[in-house]
């Protein structure tokens, strides 16, 4: 996904497959396979474990876009607002650090957020967590060295923020030259008139500039953290990982454990929102899609939860068929997965830079084989265009490209690619990543094409991958098999299109427009929808920009999925959360005797 992340969004990647950058989507929770939220009363305590088979993208807040990562900084890194694990209110925002909901002049263009007393950093002395550092936290998002992936959505938003950043760009990525821009730089959308007031200036009213909140990298940010270089290495030392939530990062090896230890500066009193029932959270992430779902279905001590990976598809009918308790297919509003056409590859002389040929792929591919890999209909419904169901604004589903292998062939001559090869990207570890490369191999290969595999670890698919812009300019990849849900909840459209579909400003590494799409006619609806001034008249200009990306073919959509999670039978109070497409972990709690270690 929300990642990234996207999301996974921000980009998450299908529940058969595995979490991607951005944000989920979706709303609330449908225990089809039985009941995953158990009732009884609370039993305080004990080591949740949870195994799996990828690693945050990245520990820094302001950085990640990762669902995976969000749910790990639900633990220690909190925001303004927030999303509760209430069944039926999971995609409703509700203030965490703020002391209630935003405040909004007349004109929409003033935002004001009170904070609430009680919340503090686990600094040593203790200190409270105020408005300034929201200021900090803002500022961090478009640092040169790793920005976050979501710029898009609020780059033009708030005022002054797209010439800071232009300013920041051009500063050295060392944690000293960061600092210093930050401390000495003005940002005039986003002030702090006293420790408890945050002010915000928009260029324009946005109804949804709340539940934007929302999103990690919105957060405030503690001075200490200008004292490392953002992104990858600043997750390297635990020393930087001040927390404000009810647990803190005692230890963190990437790709192999993650250690969460209760926060003593944490005030239950101060969170609305997290629980806490167990003492302490171990993430291990050196596991298979395949064992893991054994351990959990075991029971032992040692196997709570999943992270970042859910059971495979091929376990998933069996788990229906007998109403496991433990269970849940949650709903979401993503496209996910979905393949990436890599508009910049200088591959088969440039073929995947020509519209006729992406055209041509669309039309060779076989959506229905797909979504039988996947699941099937069950945990998959058809998407045919950018905006999935549920995203408030714009989603009116429409399919330019109905399978036609014939047709598909005589498109793909027409376009001058017979025989070209085609390298696609995809995540090994997955099942459902796998099946999907498989799937598409074959029915290119029918088609004429010679199509080669590009298998990337978890944690380095976006990192190492899709984030390096020079990457998909070298054609080591032509297709890649990501994922993208909401950014947020409601009126979402934005979401998908300003990080995605917008040219330039949506590159990366500032976003995630992986494939380099760009179509001035595309950027310019993008724009008129950002700015209009009913919800009726962005949702028209939504459903023009939604027809522009796929009329240009930049990406080939699958399915808007239900979320397939499982937990052990002692995972109590386990509410699926869209936003990170689990269980939040900040609120179960363990059985009496089977508390882990």
């Amino acid at each position: 996904m929300r990642a990234r992340t996207r999301l996974l969004a921000g980009a998450a990647v299908t529940s058969l497959a595995l979490l991607a950058s951005a944000c989920g989507g979706g709303g609330g929770t449908s225990n089809t396979g039985g009941t995953a939220s158990n009732a009884g009363t609370p039993v305080k305590g004990g080591v949740l474990n949870m195994l799996g088979v990828g690693d945050v993208d990245y520990m820094d807040p302001q950085s990640a876009y990762y669902s995976g990562s969000y749910m790990i900084h639900r633990l220690w890194s909190r925001q303004l607002y927030t999303y509760p694990a209430e069944a039926d209110k999971t995609t409703t925002s509700v203030p965490d650090l703020a002391d209630g909901p935003v405040q909004t002049s007349a004109d929409g263009l003033t935002v004001t957020v009170k904070l609430r007393d009680g919340a503090q950093w686990n600094t040593n002395p203790v200190r409270p967590v105020v408005a300034g550092d929201e200021v900090i936290g803002v500022k961090r998002t478009c640092n040169p060295v790793q920005p976050f992936g979501g710029i898009p959505d609020f780059q033009e938003l708030i005022v002054g923020y797209a010439d800071y950043c232009a300013g920041f760009a051009k500063v050295k990525g060392t944690a000293a030259a960061i600092k210093d821009y930050v401390e000495k730089t003005d940002l005039p959308g986003v002030t702090a008139p006293d420790d408890k007031t945050i002010v915000f200036k928009l260029t324009h009213p946005a109804s949804y500039f709340q539940d934007m909140l929302t999103l990690t990298a919105l957060g405030p940010a503690p001075k200490e953290f200008l004292d490392a270089v953002p992104g990858a290495e600043f997750g390297n030392d635990v020393k930087n990982l001040i927390s404000d939530g009810p647990y803190y990062i005692d230890e963190y090896t990437p790709t192999k454990t993650i250690d969460l230890k209760r926060n003593p500066a944490w005030n239950e009193s101060s969170d609305p929102v997290r629980k806490a029932y167990v003492d302490q959270i171990k993430v291990t992430e050196t596991g298979t899609q395949e064992s893991i779902q054994q351990q959990l279905e075991t029971g032992t001590d040692s196997a709570d939860m999943a992270f970042d990976t859910f059971p495979p598809a091929t376990v998933v009918p069996g788990l229906l068929a007998r109403k496991d308790k433990n269970l849940n297919i949650g709903p979401e509003s993503s496209s996910n997965p979905f393949l990436i056409y890599n508009t910049v590859s200088p591959n088969n002389n440039k073929a995947m830079a020509n519209v006729a040929f992406r055209q041509a792929l669309s039309t060779s591919i076989n959506r229905a084989n797909l979504i039988q890999v996947l699941g099937g209909p069950t945990l998959n419904s058809t998407l045919t265009n950018v905006l999935p169901a549920n995203i408030v604004g714009g989603e009116q589903p429409f399919d330019p490209y109905p399978f036609d292998a014939a047709k598909g062939k005589t498109m793909l001559s027409s376009a001058g690619g017979d025989g070209a090869t085609i390298k696609i990207l995809y995540r090994n570890a997955s099942q459902g990543s796998t099946k999907v490369f498989q799937t598409v191999q074959q029915q290119l290969t029918e088609q004429g094409l010679k199509v080669e595999g590009v298998p990337a670890p978890n944690a380095d698919f976006y990192t190492k991958y899709l984030q390096q812009g020079s990457v998909a300019k070298r054609g080591v990849w032509d297709i890649a098999i990501a994922g993208w849900g909401s950014d947020w909840y409601g009126n979402a459209a934005l979401s998908f299109f300003g990080p995605l579909y917008s040219g330039e400003p949506s590159f990366p590494p500032i976003g995630s427009n992986y494939g380099f799409y760009n179509n001035p006619k595309t950027n310019e609806l993008i724009k008129q929808a950002t700015n209009a001034k009913t919800q009726d008249e962005a949702a028209g200009l939504w459903r023009q920009a939604d027809q522009s990306v796929m009329a240009d073919a930049a990406f080939y959509p699958i399915t808007n999925p239900n979320t397939a999670n499982y937990k052990a039978t002692q995972v109590n109070n386990a509410v699926f959360m869209p936003s990170f497409q689990n269980f939040d972990p900040a609120n179960v709690w363990l059985s009496q005797g089977k508390q882990g270690g």
